[in-house]
């Protein structure tokens, strides 16, 4: 029988597994760990049994416990469905005005469109809904049509140049390069970025003074501040939908843009709806 040999440095006795060398020490694990590991064996097996755990060809293991995530997130998600049956019931059945009166029914539209803007919204005026071209700024307090709340559900409902819905938003702007000549467009662009605190060339936008006046004042307003009756923008903000420059207003002034919004009415229903008005109407720019 050969005599147990023990390690000159640490006075540990080593297996007789030896690596280059090397000699693994006979330190075996402390019993409380031992057991303890034996422990989640037999609690992993135990909870295979009770629980779902083991997948079949179609499906898993039901456990003899019958517990199922899913039932459970159904039953979760209809709890939260009949705690705010209550509160939808009293959006559909309420005015605009009743539910912005309403601190408990204004702060949960809010809360729900702000929901349903993220869902459905996004894409185009962004998270925060400050826009980006072509797209408009809706914490902005400049409107086509109107900022008040009833405004902007009507705008919500029935979409911007959207022809599916009778009731859409319309707002057309001719094109003018077959009517005013190269030189005209560039003075009037001058001018209109003068109305909006853009850098502009005073030698140009001196006569485009008069361009405008006879071309644009009938919608845009003679001071440029456009006419909510005609959705005709107002040229004194700052914020434009395709223009940042005078090249870009001439552009706009030659061949302009004309976004499309689709109508949510059909698509998410009046409820939603009026939850999405209160939700913009409470950005900041809401009238």
């Amino acid at each position: 029988m050969s005599k147990e040999h023990i390690d000159e440095v640490t006075g540990v006795a080593t297996t007789g597994h030896e690596w280059d060398g090397i000699e693994e020490l006979n330190n075996p694990l402390p019993r409380w760990w031992v057991w303890t590991f034996y422990a989640t064996i037999v609690w992993a097996l135990a909870y295979t049994i009770a629980y779902p755990a083991w997948p079949m060809i179609k499906t898993a293991t039901t456990g003899m416990l019958g517990y199922s995530s899913r039932a459970e997130l159904k039953t979760d998600l209809a709890a939260a469905d009949a705690a705010r049956a209550d509160y939808r019931t009293a959006i559909a059945n309420s005015s605009l005005q009743d539910i912005l009166a309403d601190d408990d029914l204004r702060t949960f539209a809010a809360a729900a469109g702000a929901a349903a803007f993220r869902v459905n919204c996004v894409q185009c005026h962004g998270s925060g809904a400050a826009g980006g071209i072509g797209y408009p700024n809706l914490n902005d307090d400049e409107w086509l049509w109107g900022g008040d709340i009833d405004t902007l559900y009507a705008t919500i409902a029935h979409g911007v140049r959207f022809a599916p819905d009778p009731e859409t938003r319309v707002s057309e702007m001719p094109a003018f390069r077959d009517v005013l000549e190269p030189k005209q467009i560039s003075e009037v662009s001058n001018y209109v970025a003068s109305l909006a605190g853009m850098e502009y060339d005073p030698a140009l936008a001196g006569p485009g003074k008069e361009v405008f006046a006879q071309n644009c004042a009938a919608c845009h307003g003679d001071s440029g501040k456009g006419n909510r009756e005609l959705g005709a923008p107002d040229l004194t903000d700052a914020i434009g939908l395709y223009v940042h420059s005078p090249a870009d207003i001439a552009q706009q002034v030659r061949a302009p843009k004309h976004g499309v919004m689709p109508a949510w009415s059909a698509r998410l229903g009046d409820t939603t709806v009026k939850e999405l008005a209160v939700y913009v109407h409470s950005l900041g720019g809401g009238e």
